[in-house]
C-alpha cells in the first residue's frame, strides 16, 4: 500500500513539475544549445531498482573537450562557467522528471550511480537498490557531494531501512533548503564527486560480494 500510494506521489509531482517547470526547462534547454551544442541531453546507463540499468536523462554542462589521445579531460577543464551555474541550481536535473513519470526513478530514494560501481560495493552498500533511485535522497539532503562514498552509502541503506511517507517529505523540503543554498553542492578539491574505487576489504569478502552482485544482476 505505502509503495502504491509512493508511487502515485510521483507521477503526480514529476507531472506536475514537468507543467511548472517548462519555462525554466526550455530556457535551460536552450542556454545548454547555443553554449554547449548538440546534444542538449546528456543521457547514461545507471542501475535502477534492483540494479536493473535504465537510461538516465540530464542536461549537459560539460565539453567533450579532450586530450592529444583523445582521452576526456579531467571534468574540472570540461566543467564550464555555464554548466556550473545550471549545477549551482540543479536545473541540470530536471530532466529527470521525465525518468519519475516512467518509473525509471522516484522522486526520493539514493542516488543513481554509475554501472561500474556495481561489482565494488559491499554487500551492504549494496542494498541501496532495494528501493528505487531518487532525484534526491537522505544522503543529499545530509551533505550531498561533501560527503565520503562511505558516508553516502551508509545514509543510503538508513534510508532503505527507514523509508516512509513523512521521511520523504521531510527530505523533499530539505531539498528546497539545499538547492537554495548550494550547501554540499561539490567535494573538496574537486569539480565533481571523485570516482568510488570501491571500500576496502578482504579478498573473502571481495568475493562474497562480486557474487551476490552478479546474482542480482542476472
Amino acid at each position: 500500500m505505502r509503495s502504491a500510494v509512493k508511487r502515485l506521489l510521483d507521477i503526480f509531482l514529476s507531472a506536475a513539475g514537468l507543467v511548472v517547470a517548462s519555462p525554466i526547462i526550455l530556457v535551460t534547454g536552450l542556454v545548454v544549445r547555443f553554449s554547449l551544442g548538440s546534444p542538449v541531453l546528456f543521457r547514461q546507463k545507471r542501475p535502477g531498482l534492483r540494479a536493473k540499468p535504465f537510461t538516465l536523462l540530464k542536461f549537459r554542462t560539460m565539453t567533450d573537450a579532450r586530450d592529444r589521445g583523445g582521452r576526456l579531460l579531467p571534468d574540472s577543464q570540461r566543467l564550464t562557467g555555464i554548466g556550473s551555474t545550471i549545477r549551482r541550481f540543479s536545473l541540470d536535473e530536471l530532466p529527470q522528471l521525465w525518468n519519475v513519470l516512467k518509473g525509471d526513478l522516484s522522486i526520493v530514494g539514493p542516488r543513481p550511480l554509475l554501472m561500474q560501481y556495481l561489482d565494488r560495493y559491499t554487500p551492504e552498500q549494496m542494498r541501496r537498490h532495494e528501493v528505487k533511485p531518487g532525484i534526491t535522497g537522505w544522503a543529499q539532503v545530509n551533505g550531498r557531494n561533501a560527503l565520503s562514498w562511505e558516508e553516502k552509502f551508509r545514509l543510503d541503506v538508513w534510508y532503505v531501512d527507514h523509508w516512509s511517507l513523512w521521511l520523504d517529505f521531510r527530505i523533499l523540503a530539505r531539498t528546497l533548503l539545499m538547492v537554495i543554498s548550494g550547501k554540499g553542492l561539490t567535494q573538496e578539491g574537486h569539480a565533481t564527486m571523485e570516482e568510488f574505487m570501491g571500500t576496502c576489504c578482504d579478498s573473502h569478502q571481495l568475493s562474497e560480494y562480486h557474487g551476490e552482485n552478479r546474482e542480482i544482476r542476472g
